[in-house]
C-alpha cells in the first residue's frame, strides 16, 4: 500500500545494513503490477526504485528503474562499489524472477 514503510537490507563483506524507505506509488492494472519506494532521510542514499511486471502481447516483462545519489559519507566514498552492487542486485533480481516464472510454467 502507498505510504507503507519497507526495510531494505544488504550485506557485503560481513557488513549488514538496513535502510528504511516508503512506498511512494503502486501500479495495479490488469496488464501491469509493481511499486516504487523512495528512501527516507536516514537512508545511506537518496533516490527511488521501481519494480514492475508487465504483460505485453502474451509475454511477461520485468523491469527495475532506479535513480539515486549518495547521502551518507561512506556511500560517497564507496560510490563505485555501491553502483556495482546495485547492478548486481538488478541482475540477480531478474534471474530470480525468471526462475520463478519458469517454475510456474
Amino acid at each position: 500500500a502507498t505510504e507503507a514503510l519497507v526495510a531494505v537490507s544488504a550485506k557485503f563483506g560481513g557488513v549488514c545494513t538496513t535502510n528504511a524507505a516508503r512506498i511512494v506509488y503502486v501500479v495495479d492494472d490488469p496488464q501491469r503490477f509493481g511499486f516504487a519506494y523512495g528512501t527516507l532521510p536516514r537512508h545511506v542514499e537518496q533516490g527511488e526504485e521501481r519494480f514492475l511486471v508487465e504483460l505485453v502481447d502474451g509475454r511477461v516483462y520485468y523491469d527495475i528503474l532506479a535513480f539515486s545519489r549518495p547521502r551518507h559519507v561512506l556511500a560517497r566514498l564507496g560510490y563505485p562499489l555501491m553502483r556495482r552492487l546495485q547492478k548486481r542486485f538488478g541482475r540477480e533480481s531478474a534471474a530470480t524472477m525468471r526462475r520463478a516464472a519458469n517454475d510456474r510454467a
